[in-house]
């Protein structure tokens, strides 16, 4: 069967927008900033405004490519597949944390429509300082509060659950890296999402057994292509 006729790789809907129900939720209350969690191309493309950012884990959730992609990574006929958290009673997941104001969940909720509810989670920071040197502006309130030096911080994290739309599920390394060597959007090949998120937790210093696999599944898939290209009658 060909890889675009897989069960994993079926179109998928456009009925997973999640921007409505994202905007009903009030998670600022009288706050003027709260952390972000990104692990997927949040930690290697914040093209959105933060005050600080932060290296930081979640626990109790693993990364996983369980999630189609038809308006970043893919499109409709041929989706694409990207990361989603799932719940799971032990692991620990490293990504960024970004301290941002209100004006961003907008933008925000529009990059991740499709299928991603926000969720509240707690982040647990692992550097001493602010990352890159981020440093808060000297007079910044937030600062009196702790918001930039805490070990720990209530925070929202975008999350693609099983129930949405848009949902492709497991399947081995081999598929799944197959599906995202084939995949293209708007944003770009498939293959960048996964190998940029392979690069950045590498050099984090971060261990993701999965994500680690699927980028070496591609890259092997990727050097069999270039030895023996498709030829065409």
């Amino acid at each position: 069967m060909h890889p675009q006729d897989s069960p994993s790789n079926r179109p998928t809907p456009v009925s997973a927008d999640t921007r409505e129900a994202n905007r009903r939720q009030d998670h600022f209350g009288s706050r003027e900033a709260i952390w972000l969690f990104g692990y997927g191309s949040l930690i290697w493309k914040a093209d959105f405004a933060y005050r600080a950012r932060r290296p930081a884990l979640i626990e109790g959730y693993a990364r996983r490519f369980w999630q189609g992609s038809h308006d970043h990574r893919g499109t409709p006929e041929a989706p694409g597949r990207v990361a989603t958290l799932i719940h799971q009673p032990g692991s620990r997941c490293l990504g960024m944390a970004y301290l941002i104001g209100p004006e961003v969940l907008a933008p925000l909720d529009l990059r991740e429509k499709n299928g991603y509810l926000r969720e509240r989670v707690t982040l647990h920071f692992l550097d001493n300082d602010l990352a890159d040197n981020d440093q808060p502006d000297v007079d910044d309130p937030l600062d009196d509060d702790g918001l930039t030096t805490a070990r720990t911080a209530e925070g929202l994290v975008y999350i693609a659950g099983d129930a949405n739309p848009a949902y492709l599920g497991d399947a081995s390394d081999d598929s799944i890296a197959e599906q995202i060597a084939h995949a293209h959007g708007p944003s770009g090949p498939n293959s960048d999402y996964l190998l940029h998120l392979a690069d950045a937790l590498h050099a984090m210093g971060g261990e993701d057994d999965h994500v680690f696999g699927l980028a070496t599944a591609l890259r092997r898939r990727m050097r069999q292509a270039a030895t023996h290209p498709a030829t065409t009658d």
